[in-house]
């Protein structure tokens, strides 16, 4: 029988160099770069399942290979799935992101899934020889591709925007036969979730920046699309969200400290109060309980889920302070939305998705035995 409620938990990271507002020191890029390994193995310590960073190719970013930063990481840890919380599939090759994780699966031992998107900079598409008012129909074509260089030895295959294929077999293969496990990630584009829903893939709501509503509408339309193309019921889809927390054992120690860094942040800085977009977004700032209580509302908006990733690095915030979250996080945080969130959760709800999870669903349709949601163990 298997364990009924096994949502994952984990962070993400865009990498951005952000000057702390209350010291005015900027870190170099190799400080950042090193700080964010420094809070991957965090991660994995305090007993976190996934650490996920972004793809960015321009200041103040950091991010640019994100195959090379999450090699590193899995060769210093033994638990933690490696994601990315953004790879570019409209400016990245299909056949280079084929390779590229590929490679990393196998280096992994298959802790390795990555996440789709198109990214939130216009420039990037011009820099890779892209034009941005193509960027639905590159998502759409690019992942075309990509689904069967991971599921076909051979390919042959002609599109609008790049060469043809002829007999091409990309190297090395999945590891086991078996391709990463891929979420396509939207902020706001129900194309994306109807793409998710056709292949059966995973669906990742960003639900930072925007009302709950927003997201969830689009993931409902993920949901009854993943039923309609016959992958399961709608409670089957594999659903995962975003999330935003700052954390001390006083809320209103928490506020305080905050504030300077949301006032300046390069994202929401300037804009809205820290009381107005706390009132409007997920974004939760204040003791542990209260992280834990806003949590679990997710589940009422948007169903049972898979993963729950939450951006605890940015804006400045020095590495101390980030490692401090993470102990919070995974001390006194997750262990309780563990619990909760597995309290009442339906048996047919699928598991957070694993490769080996992935492998024994090859194996029972290989063998003739009904299909399983992604997540689902055998």
């Amino acid at each position: 029988m298997r364990k009924v409620g096994t949502m994952q938990f984990g962070i993400f990271t865009v990498g951005d160099v952000t000057t702390d507002p209350t010291t005015g020191r900027t870190p170099t890029e190799h400080e950042r770069i090193k700080a964010m390994v420094t809070i991957a193995l965090k991660a994995e310590e305090v007993g976190l399942d996934v650490f996920a960073t972004g793809e960015h190719h321009n200041p103040p970013f950091v991010p640019s290979s994100p195959t090379t930063m999450l090699g590193y990481i899995a060769a210093r840890t033994e638990r933690l799935i490696l994601s990315t919380s953004t790879t570019l599939i409209t400016t990245n090759d299909p056949v280079k992101i084929a390779e590229d994780y590929a490679m990393l699966q196998h280096l992994a031992d298959g802790r390795v899934d990555l996440m789709m998107g198109r990214g939130n900079t216009g420039p990037v598409y011009p820099w890779f020889g892209q034009d941005i008012r193509q960027g639905i129909p590159l998502a759409i074509e690019n992942y075309a591709l990509l689904h069967r260089l991971w599921r076909e030895d051979v390919v042959d295959w002609e599109g609008r925007f790049r060469t043809p294929l002829q007999s091409f077999t990309s190297t090395p293969r999945p590891l086991d036969g078996v391709p990463p496990f891929v979420w396509h990630g939207s902020i706001r584009s129900p194309e994306i979730a109807e793409q998710a829903a056709y292949y059966g893939d995973g669906f990742f709501a960003n639900n930072i920046f925007w009302p709950k509503e927003h997201f969830i509408r689009l993931i409902e339309l993920y949901r009854e699309r993943f039923a309609h193309y016959g992958h399961g019921t709608p409670e089957q889809a594999v659903v995962g969200l975003g999330g935003q927390v700052f954390m001390r054992k006083n809320s209103q120690d928490a506020v305080r400290e905050f504030r300077p860094y949301f006032d300046n942040a390069p994202v929401y800085g300037h804009g809205p109060s820290l009381e107005e977009f706390t009132d409007q977004t997920p974004l939760t700032v204040g003791s542990p309980q209260q992280v834990i209580d806003r949590t679990l509302t997710f589940r009422d908006s948007f169903g049972d889920y898979q993963r729950q990733l939450f951006l605890m690095d940015h804006a400045g915030l020095p590495l101390k302070t980030v490692l401090e979250q993470l102990d919070i996080l995974g001390e006194e945080v997750v262990p309780v939305l563990r619990k909760e969130f597995a309290a009442g959760r339906p048996a047919q709800v699928p598991d957070g998705p694993t490769h080996g999870a992935l492998v024994a669903r090859r194996a029972a349709e290989a063998a003739g035995e009904p299909s399983l949601p992604a997540g689902s163990p055998a």
